[in-house]
């Protein structure tokens, strides 16, 4: 009874707003404490009790009221946070004035004039209230803007709030402004070594609190993507910047509460569904902060960060105490100023490129990894284990911190963990290929091994044998995590949704960068390989669009890296390519004519091949196949992706091992390929000749209405296939084969297999051309996809309360399948 009558008083008061003709008065506390005062108002009664329409219509109708509204409610946080929040009350008036900024905020951003209101100074507001003695008469007010995000940053370290409390039972209440919020970080881990006791209260007040702030950061969703690119995020560089005195200590909070995040708990089955997991929200939350936060152009910030690590790693002070710090390099050179050229320096770029140590290394390297493998976990009984649903944020955050801190991608490269990162990803690809609503995904995904790819040691770490048995739709087969690689990335070309056809070029760049370190592909992956190599250079697939032949030769150096590199141990590629040579030999003779031209393309609509599922070898037990997104499913856009041209860098690998720079000439681009289907099987080879032209007819809806191929287009790249290494392979290993067949009577491939393995090409081979390695390079291309696609995944992830729903978002679309 009391909790409806304290909601009807609510619904009131915002009647009454909307309904004023006339503006009232900011000092008629009365009537504004009614929006705050009630301690029964929840974030979900906040959202139903203010609709969407009213809030814009006292924004169109009321703007003064509106505007003293947020205000008061940045006001009364403000004073929260200087009185340290002693009493039930305030925490609980402290709690609703976020949840109705949280509630607001979204329709201020969407008007292009308010956008500037935050921002405007508000007399008495901000720090000019609490250490007037301090500051001159002209800095007695801040923009509102600053003196909210400064209040949430005091109050997400305010004791028995948000933390626990030091004192001692005899002592005074804590001074919140004198208070060292480096000792009180949330978890231990990063540059803290005690781990706090948990209290589900201060977690729930922490993630309203960073509900807010990611709300205040959410501007950016309300700028179209042309302008983002060039645009800083205001709220962003102010919370990231010397201004905040939490910077640092709020980092280490929200990097060691994800890091130290562990979903399983103790592992009792079922634990999930018996106690509530008050922690998750917050890492949650905790999460997408710090990818947000971490949003800063690489070219410029990275750099200086990185510079100034290096110039200061000599002066380490380590302090004393129980809570010695990994970050005693930055606590001592706190106020050092290292400002970019443009918009001020973003302090939690700059504290995640200073952190050096292993051990803070290996315990960010372990959280990832535990949580990024927390849905491919199997027990004996279902759904005993929880299941976390933040994968992608997890993704983005690993993505900045191999960007920002190459100490820590040279961590993750020089030991076999990064297998631990490399199955949950490809588990992800694989699981998402057939669905719309997750192109983003696949993206972010191949971004990330393209970035680890252009890294030697990531080739090296494939060969290790793949014993996990993940269930997952594709073929049973015994090897090395390179054939896991090759395997998927043949599923994601020939059976993935058409959106991926972008990244076809990027997953075949991937290919290539490792090929020259891959010891033994087997029978299964070598298969793949020429698989794909049938259907890209079918006369038609190379004739219908102007830049499929870049997949081709794409290809081409795969095998050349291999044959060239690891010769020896990769017999059954060696076998693969003699027993499919006629590809290879119908590649060095492609006809150029006009005439050739047109009847392979005519040949192409005159073939009706229709796509055929019951192909597939058997896959792995306990498996689902990927399926497509359910009707209804809500989408973000993306923007388009970058040519490889534009996201890569060329590098020769030298006699000493070093990488030289290569200029990149404009051959090529985003390959405009449709996806295809996977009908090819391995063991039943009869039906290879139907199932690649099934994958052809899938490609073959791409093509270029407004381009015609010529000869000379033809000519221009035939004479540069690359097929000298192979068709010298060929002429000297098929008499061989045949004779040994003929004069032994073999029709058992493993004889064949063994004289391969002990074959050798010494001196017949041309001279083994110089490895290039592609490596991937930060753009402006690739910033604005990942402002689109980081901000779309906060977007539908926060659905509870639906912080953005219903309100005009111009940074993405979101669309509903």
């Amino acid at each position: 009874m009391g909790n409806s009558e304290t909601k009807l008083h609510f619904r009131k008061a915002v009647i009454q707003l909307t309904t004023k003709t006339q503006p009232v008065e900011a000092a008629d506390d009365a009537f504004w404490d009614q929006f705050w005062a009630d301690t029964s108002t929840s974030v979900q009664d906040i959202f139903t009790l203010v609709p969407a329409a009213e809030i814009r219509a006292v924004r169109e109708e009321s703007p003064s009221n509106l505007a003293t509204l947020c205000y008061k409610a940045v006001e009364r946080l403000v004073c929260g946070a200087d009185s340290g929040c002693p009493s039930d009350n305030e925490r609980q008036i402290v709690l609703n004035c976020c949840r109705l900024l949280t509630r607001i905020l979204p329709y201020i951003f969407e008007d292009a004039d308010w956008r500037g209101f935050f921002w405007s100074t508000v007399p008495g507001a901000g720090r000019g209230r609490r250490r007037e003695e301090d500051l001159d008469d002209d800095e007695d007010s801040r923009p509102l803007a600053e003196s909210l995000l400064l209040a949430i940053a005091d109050l997400l370290f305010c004791p028995d709030f948000t933390v626990n409390s030091h004192k001692k039972s005899n002592d005074q209440a804590e001074e919140i402004h004198s208070l060292d919020s480096c000792e009180y970080i949330w978890e231990s881990g990063v540059g803290f070594a005690q781990s706090p006791p948990p209290n589900y209260i201060h977690d729930q007040n922490r993630s309203e609190l960073l509900k807010l702030l990611l709300t205040c950061f959410s501007e950016a969703m309300y700028l179209p993507p042309s302008s983002g690119s060039q645009t800083h995020n205001p709220w962003v560089d102010f919370f990231c910047s010397s201004e905040n005195r939490h910077a640092l200590p709020l980092f280490t909070s929200l990097l060691n509460v994800v890091c130290a995040y562990d979903p399983v708990g103790f592992g009792f089955p079922y634990n999930h569904l018996l106690f509530s997991d008050h922690r998750e929200l917050l890492v949650e939350q905790a999460a997408q902060i710090l990818i947000v936060s971490l949003e800063h152009d690489g070219r410029q910030s990275a750099g200086g960060a990185l510079q100034a690590a290096k110039a200061s790693t000599s002066t380490a002070v380590e302090e004393q105490g129980m809570f010695r710090n990994s970050f005693a390099i930055i606590r001592g050179n706190f106020n050092l100023k290292i400002q970019p050229p443009s918009g001020p320096e973003n302090l939690f770029v700059n504290y995640l490129s200073r952190i050096h140590r292993e051990e803070d290394f290996s315990f960010v390297l372990k959280g990832l990894t535990r949580l990024l493998n927390n849905p491919l976990v199997q027990t004996y009984l279902p759904h005993s284990t929880k299941k976390i649903q933040f994968h992608q944020e997890l993704l983005i955050l690993f993505w900045r911190f191999c960007d920002f801190n190459k100490k820590f991608l040279f961590f993750v490269l020089k030991s076999s963990d990064v297998l631990d990162v490399l199955v949950p990803i490809l588990f992800y690809l694989n699981d998402a290929r057939a669905d719309q609503s997750r192109v983003g995904l696949v993206h972010i995904g191949v971004f990330i091994l393209l970035l680890l790819s252009g890294e030697r040691n990531f080739g090296v770490r494939l060969n290790k044998p793949y014993s996990l048995r993940v269930p997952m739709d594709i073929p049973v087969f015994s090897g090395t995590h390179a054939d896991l690689l090759v395997v998927i990335f043949h599923k994601i070309i020939t059976s993935g949704h058409q959106r991926l056809h972008a990244l076809f070029d990027c997953l075949l760049t991937i290919i290539v960068n490792i090929s020259p370190y891959l010891k033994s592909l087997t029978m299964v992956a070598a298969n793949k390989l020429l698989h794909l190599l049938e259907a890209f250079s079918s006369q038609w697939f190379l004739f219908s669009n102007m830049k499929n032949h870049h997949l081709v030769f794409f290809l081409l150096e795969v095998f050349n890296n291999i044959i060239q590199y690891q010769f020896d141990g990769n017999s059954n590629l060696v076998y693969t390519m003699i027993r499919k040579r006629t590809v290879f030999h119908q590649l060095a003779n492609l006809p150029a004519e006009t005439a050739a031209i047109q009847k392979a393309l005519q040949r192409n609509k005159k073939s009706g091949f229709s796509r055929t599922n019951s192909t597939d070898t058997e896959s792995m037990e306990g498996s689902r196949r990927a399926a497509c997104a359910e009707p209804g499913t809500l989408k973000a856009s993306l923007e388009a992706t970058p040519g490889l041209d534009k996201i890569t860098e060329k590098s020769r690998v030298s006699e000493d091992g070093t990488l030289v720079a290569v200029p990149n000439s404009p051959q090529l681009n985003n390959s405009a390929v449709a996806a295809g289907s996977d009908t090819e099987s391995n063991s039943e080879r009869d039906l290879e000749v139907s199932r690649t032209e099934s994958v052809r007819s899938r490609l073959s809806s791409v093509s270029s209405s407004s381009w015609t191929p010529t000869p000379d287009w033809v000519l221009s790249w035939k004479v540069k296939l690359p097929l000298q290494t192979i068709m010298r392979l060929l002429q000297v290993l098929v008499p061989q084969v045949e004779k040994i067949c003929i004069d032994k009577g073999l029709t058992d491939e493993s004889e064949i297999l063994k004289f391969l393995q002990h074959g050798t090409l010494v001196g017949l081979l041309p001279v083994p051309h110089p490895i290039l390695i592609r490596k991937y390079q930060s753009n402006a291309g690739t910033a604005m996809w990942f402002r689109t696609y980081m901000w779309g995944v906060i977007y539908l992830r926060n659905v509870d309360p639906p912080i953005w729903y219903d309100t005009d978002i111009r940074l993405f679309e979101i669309q509903r399948i």
